[in-house]
């Protein structure tokens, strides 16, 4: 028998899959080829935007890189500087007490002038470097590059700063051996103008000397500069990126042409309104550092002008502008190279679309008359079918029945293995832990009697599981006075190894109250969130500080207990579902979703409290976190 609209619906059945598919089509291909356009304006706003904020940040870092270089540079050849003093003059103490010990038998002045003689020639530091011997009493007996200075008391010789160096220096050496020591002396280069000076001396008791030497800051740092500026003109970024360095005098130190190179920056006239730039780039550097527009003349690859922007920052020790920058050109190639992707991708959707609704059509066209003729067929007997479905709906309901019998027990089985899972996973885990230890003798008897006592906590909470599971919907639980916080350590102590393997770190207040009511479902409950908030938690970068707050506070309606996290709280769009039996968004083998659902049937109907859940947003240690915070209200009796 057929229904009255039984051709009618053939007819839809057959033909209407088709159809709808090729209305689709048409229209999609339409959308896509509108979008295509809109979509390149957009994506070339956005590659602009995204390209300058990019190379802004590159070139900002390789600056702060080159920098940092430049003072680590800076630092090791200061140290490497003062051993290098060291060493020499140890080397020169040495030589005099060997001399000394060699010749103890004859006249002492003919030891002092040996022991002169072997130390006036010696050289080093690329021949900078020299010995000076002085009496203690201040009288010099060694001074290569002042000869006529030799013989002459400097003991109340002031330097120009005002200091008396040689007092100075005797007074040092009465307290130690030996020391470092900055003073300003006469530079050889230019004898009429005192220059910075960092030594080392070391007494020679056998004469009542010192023997020392020195280094003129000013050449030191020439060398560590000629060096660092050695390295930093190798450095090259992409096709034309390098690093330039400009006195504050105008002057390259550092550029990708060579030429450059020692040349004023005005003489180069390398950019638009070069004095105007140069002046500019000096005032940011000596302030500190920004970024720069302006017009390059010639650029590394190419002839044409071509603008650029440049990260400068300021060394002002010695007076260097650091910098480097991108060009222009290079953002236009980066928006005709998505241009060209997205015309590729716009063909390829367009014959996709195509070649999809055509196949969608033949095949829908096809089963469509295919299935039609099947339920044509199944019309014919859909009154028999009609009575054969009551008898067996029917069936089915006793078998649902049953099904509900049985689904209680089910969901009783599956609370037990979703509570047994962690202190399980504990135990083996702990166990594993010790073995490996044990493997490696690093096992320590501390650790071994703390991992023990957690195997045998989580067994005894295994153990209370099963009764605490049978007596869960029954009405005579046996209340008890319990401390809150007791608890809380209690349901801590269970997780501890699992929570302290994943770097999360359980804050709690040491508020405490004494109520009377169920301890073990209590501590239960505190179980299944903490382990909530674990297994958002663990998702989190390993360098992210993991933190749950548990704070305790009485009020005049009762006792609340909030537990906070900073996973990054539960969306909206599901907080108000999360107590829904079976509900879960992770994984099958991961969790079954009943845990949130049995705490809230434990607090509610066997506790007499109420549980709920909401984000908050926090700061702490200065840090500002967001969440999820329950809170657990409970009578006090």
């Amino acid at each position: 028998m057929k229904f009255q609209n039984e051709k009618q619906l053939l007819k839809i059945i057959k033909y209407s899959p088709s159809i709808f598919v090729i209305i689709i089509s048409i229209i999609i291909i339409i959308l896509q080829f509108i979008d295509k356009n809109s979509t390149f304006e957009r994506e070339k706003n956005r590659i602009t935007q995204e390209y300058i904020q990019k190379n802004k940040n590159l070139i900002k870092q390789r600056v702060h890189n080159t920098y940092d270089y430049i003072l680590k540079e800076k630092q090791n050849s200061k140290k490497q500087l003062r051993n290098s003093l060291k060493a020499a003059v140890n080397n020169a103490h040495s030589i005099a007490k060997t001399i000394y010990e060699n010749n103890k038998d004859k006249d002492p002045e003919l030891i002092k002038n040996i022991i002169i003689d072997a130390l006036r020639s010696i050289r080093f530091n690329d021949g900078r470097g020299y010995f000076f011997v002085y009496e203690k009493t201040g009288k010099n007996l060694l001074l290569p590059f002042n000869e006529e200075l030799e013989g002459q008391n400097f003991i109340n010789h002031q330097d120009s700063k005002g200091t008396y160096i040689l007092q100075d220096m005797k007074k040092i050496l009465s307290k130690y051996d030996e020391t470092y020591y900055s003073w300003y002396w006469y530079n050889p280069k230019n004898p009429y103008k005192m220059k910075k000076k960092l030594g080392f001396i070391k007494s020679f008791e056998a004469f009542d000397w010192f023997i020392g030497t020195g280094e003129y800051i000013e050449d030191f740092e020439k060398k560590v500069q000629e060096n660092i500026l050695k390295q930093i003109r190798k450095l090259r970024f992409d096709n034309s990126g390098y690093i330039f360095i400009i006195t504050y005098d105008s002057v390259y130190l550092s550029h990708i042409r060579e030429e450059f190179i020692g040349k004023d920056a005005k003489t180069n006239n390398d950019t638009v309104e070069i004095t105007k730039v140069i002046k500019d780039l000096i005032e940011i550097s000596k302030y500190g550092e920004g970024f720069y527009e302006y017009i390059q003349n010639i650029k590394p690859d190419g002839q044409e002008a071509i603008k650029k922007i440049s990260f400068v920052k300021g060394l002002n020790d010695w007076s260097w502008i650091i910098g480097t920058g991108f060009y222009e050109d290079d953002l236009k190639k980066a928006i005709e190279n998505k241009k060209e992707k997205l015309d590729e991708e716009f063909t390829k959707a367009f014959y996709k679309t195509l070649e999809i609704s055509f196949i969608l059509s033949i095949t829908l066209l096809i089963s469509s008359i295919y299935f039609s003729k099947i339920l044509q067929k199944k019309f014919r007997n859909y009154k028999l079918e009609i009575k054969q479905h009551l008898i067996e709906n029917t069936r089915q309901q006793n078998i649902l029945a049953q099904q509900s019998k049985m689904a209680a027990m089910g969901e009783m089985i599956g609370n037990i293995a979703h509570q047994w899972r962690q202190p399980l996973s504990a135990i083996t885990t702990t166990a594993t832990g010790l073995k490996l230890q044990k493997e490696m003798d690093l096992l320590k008897d501390s650790f071994l009697i703390e991992s023990l006592d957690g195997i045998n906590k989580s067994a005894q909470y295994l153990s209370k599981t099963i009764d605490d599971f049978r007596n869960f919907f029954k009405t005579d639980k046996k209340e008890t006075e319990f401390s809150i916080q007791k608890a809380l350590d209690k349901a801590i102590s269970l997780v501890y190894v699992q929570f302290h393997n994943k770097d999360i770190e359980i804050i709690k207040n040491n508020y405490d109250e004494q109520i009377i009511n169920l301890e073990n479902e209590f501590i239960q409950v505190v179980i299944n969130i903490l382990n909530n908030a674990r297994d958002e938690l663990i998702k989190k970068d390993l360098e992210y500080k993991k933190y749950i707050f548990i704070n305790v506070h009485k009020k005049t309606d009762g006792l609340y207990i909030y537990i906070k996290d900073n996973a990054g709280g539960i969306p909206e769009k599901i907080i108000s579902r999360i107590f829904e039996p079976y509900f879960t968004t992770k994984h099958q083998s991961q969790g079954t979703g009943i845990g949130l659902y049995m705490s809230e049937e434990i607090i509610v109907k066997n506790m007499n409290g109420e549980i709920s859940v909401s984000n908050t947003k926090y700061s702490y240690n200065n840090e500002n976190y967001k969440g999820a915070v329950f809170t657990i209200k409970l009578p006090y009796n």
